[in-house]
């Protein structure tokens, strides 16, 4: 089993019910949520002129292999909405895999660690609140570092972890 990080957020429709069921669907006997970070707010990067994201970080163990991950993080992507119609756009659900383990993945399709998680706050802050001396794989420095680098963006915490519900 591997750790794996993944970063979600939603700046279309119920965010916070988006995040949850995106969560429930997440979970199973081949991966399973250990530890959900926070609830933030955060100001779109890139494209400004749209609502802002509620964004989470999850701590997850997995059997999955990188592109099972990815492949199952696509799904539910489609499953709740997501179209990518504009780069950095308004999204339904975006779900970014940051870390897996401590291995460093180059491919087309995948590139782990997230190209750029080390210049996301709304990334960083969650993550820095499970882990905050996990060391990024590529530059050899803490969540927490990195994050002392980005906080000229905005980013407020609004809620406490999501409550899934029990598993049967």
């Amino acid at each position: 089993m591997k750790i794996v990080y993944l970063s979600l957020g939603s700046n279309l429709g119920d965010r916070e019910n988006t995040l949850r069921e995106a969560l429930r669907q997440l979970e199973a006997p081949d991966l399973r949520i250990r530890r959900v970070s926070s609830l933030y707010e955060t100001e779109p990067q890139g494209f400004k002129d749209q609502p802002w994201f509620l964004n989470l970080v999850v701590e997850a163990e997995t059997s999955l292999f990188p592109l099972q991950l990815l492949g199952r993080i696509r799904r539910i992507e489609l499953a709740l909405g997501r179209r990518r119609l504009a780069p950095k756009g308004p999204r339904t659900i975006d779900i970014d895999l940051l870390l897996y383990g401590s291995f460093v993945i180059e491919r087309a399709e995948l590139a782990v660690p997230h190209l750029r998680m080390a210049e996301r706050r709304f990334v960083l802050e969650p993550l820095a609140e499970l882990a905050p001396d996990l060391r990024h794989p590529v530059l050899r420095r803490t969540v927490r570092e990195l994050l002392a680098e980005t906080l000229h963006q905005a980013v407020r915490r609004v809620g406490p972890p999501l409550v899934l519900p029990a598993t049967t």
